[in-house]
């Protein structure tokens, strides 16, 4: 592949041009929701910038295969294998079975996903689905030794390892950070950093979901479904492993320890993380009350396309601050923008070399470790320049093929046809009867009929191509 795109490599610490195990192709994970509840806009701000960079791959030309687990049994309430797990949590909560509770929020979080224009993964594979793959790799690392069964459950022995916290030099402690902090310690393990590969109905009798084991009824512990959903359908090696900063630890370093125990080999090259969304408070999660959902951004009016804009016009690898004045300005430049796109005339041929230096100042700023803000600059760098308006509508509609913002959804031919055949003689006649009046110089006339068809929610706007109008 000739087109190189950059991004930081959690692994390594640093931006790092990525290159695939096999050339032009990619490997892609990201850890999917825990569907016990809505997502809210803080976890799905990691899924718009997986999204980004899914798209932007493909855009450059890679062929992308992207696997999503959907976490429906195993996700404990604490990251350290204690506390009830958090399925059974919001089947109680509902009075409603496992399964039930599952497909509600699964659904639920693909229509966010589709408000919010996430494309669908390639493969979406339920954690219910992989029980045999799942007993599989414990009896694996149990016969290679990297496992040892206490109390009843099977746990991973982290001592065994050369370098368990492979992303970062730091203390467990300095890891912990971000991390809940509702941890008990857990008197079966051999030490303090193992954790739960398998857990039996001596950990928990009131669990819905259990399956027959060789270490007896029981379910699998969180952290090893990812693992092995990914090898089911990618293979013994990954290219690219996705989510936010808080599955850095523990989840995606007991990830890689299972995996390259049970393999034998490294197993993912780049890890990609997202950072918090956090609100005044602090860190956005479902333990707060009512939190913040696409569907309540909606019921408040908001396009959820302006909160996608909203987050692509920040770096995925900062923090970023929701408040709804921010959200209330980005309204107003989307607006703006989409208004603009909408005025433009698709006549005329595409001046190639001006597309080709667009589209490369675009690729600059996206394979540049996601850089979506610039990405955005270089829109209204196009809509600025003296190009021809065929040539920015062409750049636009491909730069919109990454950002996915329905930049040209509202263009003004189609809100033109959507539009009553009389009503839109009407309009038409009402705008020549103007230009007759300003031609004989009665503004008081042409401001009437201005006024006229502003009472009906028609807003006209003079141009040098001529006068351009839309239903407001």
């Amino acid at each position: 592949m000739e087109n190189k795109v950059y991004f930081f490599n959690t692994l390594t610490r640093k931006v790092e041009q990525f290159i695939p195990n096999v050339d032009g192709k990619v490997a892609m994970y990201t850890c999917g929701p825990t569907v016990y509840h809505f997502a809210h806009i803080g976890n799905l701000r990691s899924y718009i910038m997986e999204d980004i960079l899914e798209k932007t791959l493909r855009y450059v030309g890679y062929d992308v295969k992207r696997v999503m687990n959907i976490t429906d049994v195993g996700h404990l309430t604490s990251d350290a294998d204690t506390g009830e797990d958090k399925m059974l949590k919001g089947a109680k909560r509902e009075h409603k079975t496992v399964m039930e509770i599952a497909k509600y929020y699964t659904d639920a979080f693909f229509d966010d996903c589709r408000k919010l224009n996430i494309k669908r993964p390639d493969v979406v594979e339920p954690a219910t689905n992989c029980i045999p793959e799942f007993i599989n790799m414990v009896k694996v690392l149990l016969e290679k030794d990297y496992a040892y069964i206490a109390g009843g459950n099977v746990y991973f022995d982290t001592s065994k390892l050369d370098d368990y916290y492979v992303f970062s030099s730091q203390s467990e402690k300095e890891l912990m950070v971000g991390v809940r902090d509702d941890v008990s310690e857990d008197i079966n393990k051999k030490n303090k950093a193992d954790f739960v590969l398998w857990f039996t109905k001596s950990k928990f009798d009131n669990q819905e979901l259990k399956w027959d084991s060789p270490w007896g009824v029981g379910y699998p512990g969180w952290h090893i479904e990812c693992s092995c959903i990914s090898m089911k359908h990618l293979g013994e090696y990954m290219d690219i492993h996705c989510g936010g900063v808080d599955n850095i630890f523990p989840h995606h370093t007991n990830e890689i320890a299972q995996s390259e125990a049970y393999l034998g080999h490294k197993w993912c090259n780049y890890w990609f993380h997202v950072h918090h969304l956090n609100d005044k408070s602090g860190k956005m999660s479902k333990s707060k009350g009512e939190f913040l959902t696409v569907s309540l951004l909606e019921e408040k009016g908001y396009n959820p396309l302006v909160y996608r804009l909203f987050c692509l016009q920040s770096h995925y690898r900062k923090p970023l601050e929701f408040s709804y004045e921010v959200l209330d300005n980005m309204t107003t430049a989307y607006n703006k923008l989409i208004k603009k796109i909408g005025e433009l005339k698709a006549d005329g041929s595409v001046d190639e070399e001006a597309f080709a230096g667009f589209r490369n100042k675009f690729e600059d700023a996206i394979c540049s470790d996601l850089n979506t803000s610039s990405a955005i600059t270089v829109i209204y760098d196009v809509l600025r320049s003296d190009i021809n308006d065929v040539t920015k509508l062409e750049l636009i509609k491909s730069f919109d093929e990454v950002l996915s913002l329905d930049l040209l959804k509202d263009h003004g031919n189609d809100k033109e046809s959507s539009v009553d055949s009389e009503l839109k003689e009407y309009i038409l006649a009402k705008i020549e009867e103007r230009k007759a009046a300003k031609k004989e110089k009665d503004f008081a006339k042409a401001d009437a009929i201005r006024d006229e068809l502003a009472a009906k929610g028609i807003q006209i706007k003079d141009t040098r191509e001529g006068t351009v109008w839309e239903i407001v």
